[in-house]
């Protein structure tokens, strides 16, 4: 996992926008999951709790379990947030999500679907705020994340 990738600029980048958008975890996580769910609704019936499935996205964003789902997706967010200059310390714990999500039927290629949805929420939730300088950061940071959780998968794709 590349530590030195992410520039001392790009690294202050993330930490300010985060900073704007961590203060209501979950409301900002249901904007990034709602987008998941425009972009994806195929997804959606990865997400069911004592076997439920739920019937629409706007179910499934209200239900308390999946809640609790976005308080653990965005400190997955604050995770890596924290640890900017030593992000290898988070490879172990983020090729083990990635085994967790293999195992729930997640397929790699939705992680795409998954980062465009956290670009989109924080383009909404910070607006202007959200330069391209910081855009360009956050899609470094999330190539690093989710190549150390595709090391979680049993085969990964060719060429990687």
């Amino acid at each position: 996992m590349e530590s030195g990738m992410l520039s001392r600029t790009q690294q202050e980048l993330i930490r300010e926008s985060w900073r704007r958008v961590s203060g209501s975890p979950v409301q900002h996580g249901v904007v990034l999951f709602s987008r998941l769910f425009d972009l994806d609704p195929d997804l959606l019936p990865l997400f069911q709790y004592n076997c439920k499935q739920f019937a629409s996205p706007q179910e499934c964003l209200a239900a308390p379990e999946f809640l609790d789902h976005i308080r653990k997706v965005m400190l997955v967010i604050d995770a890596a947030v924290s640890h900017l200059e030593d992000l290898p310390c988070l490879e172990e714990y983020l090729c083990n999500l990635g085994k967790k999500h293999q195992a729930v039927g997640v397929k790699v290629e939705s992680f795409s679907t998954v980062g465009e949805s956290l670009l989109y929420m924080l383009e909404k939730c910070l607006g202007a705020a959200f330069s391209p300088d910081a855009r360009e950061a956050w899609i470094k940071l999330y190539s690093v994340v989710v190549k150390a959780m595709q090391r979680g998968w049993e085969v990964l794709p060719e060429g990687d």
